[in-house]
């Protein structure tokens, strides 16, 4: 009876329910990614594999084979320099090592790139090159990462690593939905394949043990959303079913009703200094939750609390600022104001899982091709043939 009010609100909202967030719709996704993935996945077939090993930062605790970042919004203390670092939220500062992240990301752009490539022209020269990213992040002994982030968001005369430091690894995440594409492919052997899966299993342990992913857990706003974003999807790929039903209890229990607002929208993220692209950012991973966990059983773009939130009002509550970026009535973003929106995901599987033209239509005619880093930086999917096929 509840899902059959909510079919019926979202009918006169112009939302049509489906049972399955992969519908078909009108419209051809692989038409529409097909040049941008080609040409993307032509230019990576000649890049070489590079992983954490290639690049030191002599401030990290770690060693060569441990990812390490330092915190973004931390800066030197004018009032004593060789102290402990300040924060000043939403400012970057451009001086802090960031290319391990940078390292990671390029791989999850690479393997975004040849993966589609592969779903769409079944040819193995893309599957056989992202083999050799594959191994040399996860089976090169040589140039492996270790399956932890002991050492991410370091913080000069603070600490270390923290856990606020695994949002980082949200890069990993098209990743394994690159993995999964070409699993099944004659390029990927057995072997390589299940090493790569006990790598993913051991990080899976650890984000879901360890005091720092307990913490990012925790966390309470969009690092809680991309910590399960990432349990989710590393469950997914190794089939670890159990977490993924943990995943699923925690957005409805958790992070549903205590992120979202009854119209909608974020409070924790509009309390931030970059409240639109914060706002954007933890819509977009709540979207992918969905995306990864809903079944016909089990349809989470449709789940809604007893106060009425779903990710329906999410959506609707953000679209207008999408469509219009001249409405938003909050604080203007401190920084990269003028370099959102673009093609975000939560468009396109929101359209596609209530049926609605708009959505998708919007997410079309918004920027693909987008190569602002900080874009780049909290824009996880990129790829969306990896998800939707």
């Amino acid at each position: 009876m509840k899902n059959q009010i909510l079919e019926a609100i979202l009918i006169v909202a112009g939302i049509t329910l489906t049972s399955c967030s992969t519908t078909k719709m009108a419209f051809n996704l692989n038409e529409i990614e097909k040049d941008r993935v080609l040409k993307n996945a032509e230019f990576y077939l000649n890049a070489e594999p590079l992983t954490v090993t290639f690049s030191l930062c002599n401030r990290s605790a770690g060693t060569t084979h441990d990812f390490y970042s330092e915190g973004d919004y931390w800066w030197p203390d004018p009032q004593n320099p060789n102290g402990p670092y300040i924060r000043k939220d939403g400012m970057t500062n451009p001086t802090n090592f960031t290319a391990h992240r940078e390292l990671l990301i390029r791989f999850s752009q690479i393997s975004g790139a040849l993966a589609s490539a592969y779903i769409l022209t079944n040819d193995r020269k893309y599957a056989d090159k992202l083999i050799l990213h594959l191994q040399a992040w996860f089976i090169n002994e040589n140039t492996k990462m270790n399956p932890n982030l002991l050492y991410a968001q370091a913080i000069k005369g603070i600490a270390t690593g923290r856990g606020i430091g695994i949002i980082d690894t949200i890069h990993l995440i098209e990743v394994a939905k690159a993995i999964q594409a070409i699993q099944d492919s004659k390029s990927l052997s057995k072997t390589d394949l299940e090493t790569i899966k006990v790598w993913f299993t051991n990080y899976l342990k650890w984000l879901t043990t360890h005091e720092y992913g307990i913490a990012e857990r925790d966390n309470g706003n969009n690092h809680s959303v991309c910590w399960t974003m990432q349990v989710a999807a590393f469950a997914d790929l190794i089939n670890d079913k159990p977490t993924m039903d943990f995943c699923r209890n925690f957005y409805k229990n958790t992070l549903l009703p205590k992120q979202m607002a009854k119209d909608g929208s974020f409070p924790l993220e509009l309390k931030r200094t970059k409240p639109y692209g914060y706002s954007l950012f933890n819509l977009d991973a709540m979207a992918s939750i969905c995306q990864i966990l809903s079944t016909k059983e089990d349809n989470l773009f449709i789940y809604t609390t007893k106060d009425g939130k779903n990710l329906a009002l999410g959506l609707q509550f953000m679209e207008p600022f999408i469509a219009n970026k001249s409405l938003w009535s909050n604080q203007k973003d401190v920084m990269y104001w003028e370099e959102w929106p673009v093609r975000q995901p939560s468009l396109l599987f929101g359209g596609i899982a209530f049926k609605n033209k708009k959505y998708t239509k919007l997410w079309k005619s918004l920027n693909g091709d987008f190569t602002n880093p900080e874009v780049i930086r909290n824009m996880p999917v990129r790829y969306p043939l990896l998800w939707i096929n």
